[in-house]
C-alpha cells in the first residue's frame, strides 16, 4: 500500500470521527465499519486537517498498542490530537499527564499507581459501594417522576466513590464534575479547556497540601507521602491526582448511563441480568456491555517513533494513528454476531479499557461499579422504563467519551 497521496486520494479521505446511523446508537458508525471491512489502513481527516492512519482491525490494534515504537506522546510533532486543547497542551511542552508518558517514565509511575487499584484492595470496597448505590436509589425512588438517572445514579454514584478513595470532600463534587465536563467536549476552546483544568488542578493541588499536612487512609494522602519521599514532584502529584479524579467518575458515569438504555432496550438480556442470583451472570454482562458500547469513542491515539509495517502497508516514522476500539470489538471473527448484546457471550478480550502497557489503570473500579448498579437498580426497580424515546435523548456525540447528557426514567 502506497503512502503518497495524491490529489485525487487526499481529497477522498473522509473526517473522523464518523457520524452514527440514526436510531443506531450503540453500533459504530456505517462508515467506520465499512473501513474494517474493505480497508483496515485507511487515512482519515481529523478535525485540524490532519491526516493519520486509521487501524481497525483488532489484531491489527492489539500488534500496535503493545508497540514500545508507538508513543503517546502528544509533543511530538504529527501527534493526533483529539481537539485543541490537547493540541495547545502538545505546542507549550509541558510535562503531560501520566496518561501521555511513554516508558520508562510511563512505567516507573505506574508502579506507584497500581497499589492503588489492586483487585484486592478494590474488592474490599463492594459493601460501600453498595450502601451508596441503595442510598442514591432510595433518593430516586422518594422523589418525583420522571428522574434523571444521570444526576441521580449514574452521575454521582462514582463520584463518590472517587471522593472516598482519594479523600477529596464530597461537597465538591458538583464543582469538579462541572469543570471535568467541560474539558472532555471535544468542541471547546483551548482557552475554556485550559481554564477548566487549571481550576481543577489548583483545586487538586490544594488538596495535596492538606494531605501533606494531615496525612489519612486515602489515595491522595498516598500521592502526598511520594512528593516527601521525592518520588514525585508537587506538581505531579496534583496532576496525577486530577487524573483520578477525573477518570474516576466521568467514564463510569457514561457507562452505567448508556448500559442502562442498552439493556432497556434489549429486555431478553435485561431479564438475565434482573433476575439472576449469580455473580458470574453480573460479571459476564458488565464485559459484554463494555465490548458493546466501547464508549472511548474517539479511540486510542498514537505516533509512529519508526516505520511500522501493519494492515498491509506501512505506517511512517512521525506519522499518527488512530485506533477506534468499536471496530476491534465488533469484529466477528473475535466476538461473532457482534451486533448482538448477549450478556452470557465470553467478552473478556473486549479492548474497552485499551490493551498493552497503557491499559486503563483504575478499570477494576469500573467493573466493581457497574457489577453493583446492574445488580441493583433493575431489581430494585423492576418496571424501570425510558421516559423519552431513544431517538431524542441526547447522546453525547461532542464528547470524548461517548453516553448521554440526561436519560429521563420513570417506573
Amino acid at each position: 500500500m502506497s503512502n503518497v497521496l495524491d490529489d485525487a486520494s487526499a481529497a477522498a479521505i473522509p473526517g473522523f470521527p464518523m457520524p452514527r446511523a440514526a436510531g443506531c446508537p450503540f453500533a459504530p458508525p456505517p462508515q467506520l465499519r465499512r473501513l474494517h471491512a474493505e480497508q483496515p489502513l485507511a487515512r482519515v481527516r481529523l478535525w485540524d486537517g490532519s491526516t493519520p492512519w486509521l487501524v481497525t482491525r483488532y489484531e491489527d490494534q492489539r500488534a500496535l498498542l503493545a508497540d514500545q515504537r508507538c508513543s503517546v506522546d502528544l509533543r511530538r510533532p504529527g501527534f493526533p490530537h483529539m481537539n485543541p486543547a490537547s493540541r495547545e497542551v502538545g505546542r507549550r511542552g509541558n510535562q503531560p499527564s501520566f496518561l501521555n508518558l511513554d516508558d520508562p517514565e510511563h512505567a516507573r509511575i505506574r508502579r506507584m499507581l497500581s497499589g492503588m487499584f489492586t483487585i484486592k484492595r478494590i474488592e474490599a470496597l463492594r459493601p460501600a459501594v453498595q450502601r451508596m448505590t441503595d442510598d442514591f436509589i432510595d433518593t430516586m425512588l422518594a422523589g418525583p417522576k420522571p428522574a434523571d438517572l444521570v444526576r441521580t445514579l449514574a452521575l454521582p454514584l462514582p463520584s463518590l466513590v472517587i471522593c472516598e478513595l482519594l479523600g477529596v470532600p464530597y461537597e465538591d463534587h458538583e464543582f469538579f464534575q462541572h469543570h471535568s465536563e467541560v474539558g472532555m467536549r471535544h468542541d471547546v476552546s483551548p482557552e475554556v479547556a485550559e481554564a477548566a483544568r487549571k481550576a481543577l488542578l489548583d483545586y487538586v493541588a490544594s488538596q495535596i497540601d492538606e494531605k501533606l499536612a494531615h496525612p489519612a487512609d486515602d489515595l491522595l494522602s498516598e500521592l502526598a507521602a511520594r512528593v516527601r519521599e521525592g518520588d514525585l514532584t508537587h506538581p505531579q502529584a496534583a496532576a496525577m491526582g486530577l487524573l483520578l479524579l477525573g477518570a474516576g467518575h466521568e467514564t463510569s458515569a457514561n457507562m452505567i448511563a448508556l448500559s442502562t438504555i442498552a439493556l432497556l432496550e434489549h429486555p431478553d438480556q435485561l431479564a438475565v441480568v434482573r433476575d439472576t442470583d449469580d455473580p458470574k451472570v453480573l460479571v459476564s454482562a458488565v464485559e459484554e456491555l463494555l465490548r458493546y458500547l466501547t464508549i472511548i469513542h474517539l479511540g486510542n491515539r498514537r505516533i509512529a517513533l519508526e516505520d511500522i509495517q501493519i494492515g498491509g502497508g506501512t505506517i511512517r516514522a512521525g506519522e499518527g494513528v488512530v485506533l477506534p476500539g468499536s471496530t476491534a470489538n465488533w469484529q466477528d471473527d473475535v466476538f461473532p454476531d457482534p451486533d448482538r448484546l448477549d450478556v452470557h457471550r465470553d467478552a473478556r478480550r473486549h479492548q474497552a479499557f485499551g490493551f498493552g502497557v497503557h491499559q486503563c489503570l483504575g478499570q477494576p473500579l469500573a467493573r466493581l461499579e457497574l457489577q453493583v448498579v446492574y445488580g441493583t437498580l433493575f431489581r430494585r426497580i423492576p418496571t424501570l422504563r425510558l421516559a423519552t424515546p431513544v431517538e431524542k435523548l441526547p447522546f453525547k456525540e461532542d464528547g470524548l467519551v461517548y453516553g448521554v447528557y440526561e436519560l429521563p426514567v420513570t417506573w
